[in-house]
């Protein structure tokens, strides 16, 4: 255990996104024995999330082992059981209730408007009778996106540490993604008779898709649909969203509820076995398959693609960022070839991008955000 580790009192968790919250076992396995504290949101959906990363490990660390490249390089960054751990020194919170990690810092999560859960943190530091305050913004959402809330109002801070993610760019407007959404679909189903597959990340993404497919569907935008989501993960923070769905918009929770668990003429089924996966992935039209993972590198998605890419009546859409060496970054740079387990892949489906959906706030976003505090920070 390093020295450090000693002189770290509590978490502060803004959101589950593995990106923020993937080491999170490691920092257990370190030794570390304090509080992580959360919404309950974040909370319910950090489960099934480190769950899932921990047996990513294992599996990757015994590959590495299998293929004899020495026993300190198989070993996991984290176990399962580790995971486990972590989830045990979880403190949930609600957004907006003040409370203290320890005696000389008072903190608060806002709604951040990014995902289910997701929260920037307020915290009011007080050293030698003088408080400081300290905003970390997480990740911002943009206002009026499907499902989640606006991000709430920023007070005033003597310091704001933020993400930047988009900061130099800004983003499609939702209405002309959402008719080009429609376009693609109705002409894939009804005049090309195939399939539409849709790389998803599970938390965030998914739900919001499944969201966008229920109201254009209500809004006689699009026709009676099967879709499937193909990810154990994705159906579990499906779940999570369900169960805390008092802190999604409130426009919208209800819809969302009720097209889940009530809708007729829009089939939507949660895949659970690989044999049902390895079914589906044999279907030749009129599936709209949402399978992870996002960017197209590991997980179900890649038996879907290697069955579809190669039918023209096929098409595949790419609605998230898509990093460089990626599956995912190839099909949208245009290769007309890929290779899937070992296996040369034609790429005939056509293959769209589509922006406009970002969890994340774009430059007017983010600068709308900071504009409303009453003083720049220093």
């Amino acid at each position: 255990m390093g020295p450090w580790i000693h002189g770290l009192d509590f978490v502060l968790l803004t959101h589950a996104h593995i990106d923020h919250s993937g080491l999170l076992p490691r920092l257990i396995a370190m030794g570390f024995q304090g509080l992580i504290h959360a919404t309950a949101a974040t909370c319910a959906l950090l489960e099934p999330m480190l769950l899932d990363a921990a047996h990513i490990q294992e599996y990757e660390a015994q590959r590495r082992k299998e293929q004899r490249h020495g026993a300190k390089q198989g070993e996991p960054l984290y176990t399962a059981t580790q995971a486990l751990r972590t989830l045990a020194q979880l403190r949930a919170h609600s957004h907006d209730e003040e409370f203290s990690p320890c005696p000389s810092v008072r903190a608060c999560f806002r709604e951040a408007g990014h995902i289910l859960g997701a929260a920037f943190i307020e915290l009011a530091i007080t050293e030698d009778g003088v408080t400081r305050r300290l905003v970390f913004s997480g990740d911002i959402g943009n206002r009026g996106r499907p499902l989640v809330r606006d991000p709430a109002a920023l007070a005033q801070a003597d310091v704001l540490v933020m993400e930047s993610t988009y900061g130099n760019r800004q983003h499609r407007k939702l209405a002309a993604t959402l008719d080009e959404f429609v376009d693609i679909i109705t002409r894939t189903l009804a005049l090309k008779r195939g399939n539409i597959v849709i790389p998803a990340f599970a938390v965030g993404r998914t739900q919001e898709l499944l969201y966008l497919l229920i109201r254009l569907h209500r809004e006689g935008r699009l026709p009676a649909m099967d879709v499937f989501v193909d990810s154990p993960l994705a159906t579990k923070a499906t779940t999570a969203t369900l169960k805390h769905w008092k802190v999604l918009d409130p426009d919208v929770a209800p819809m969302f509820e009720a097209g889940i668990e009530q809708e007729h003429d829009l089939n939507i089924r949660f895949v659970e076995s690989a044999d049902e996966s390895g079914e589906l992935s044999r279907r030749e039209q009129g599936a709209i398959i949402i399978a992870g993972s996002g960017m197209c590198d590991a997980g179900r998605i890649k038996f879907h693609l290697r069955a579809n890419l190669p039918r023209e009546e096929s098409c595949v859409i790419i609605m998230g960022f898509q990093a460089q060496g990626t599956l995912g970054r190839r099909l949208v740079d245009g290769a007309s070839r890929v290779r899937i387990f070992g296996d040369e892949i034609a790429v005939r489906a056509s293959i769209h991008t589509i922006g406009g959906l970002s969890a994340h706030a774009d430059q007017e976003g983010l600068l709308q955000w900071m504009r409303q505090m009453p003083a720049p920070p220093r």
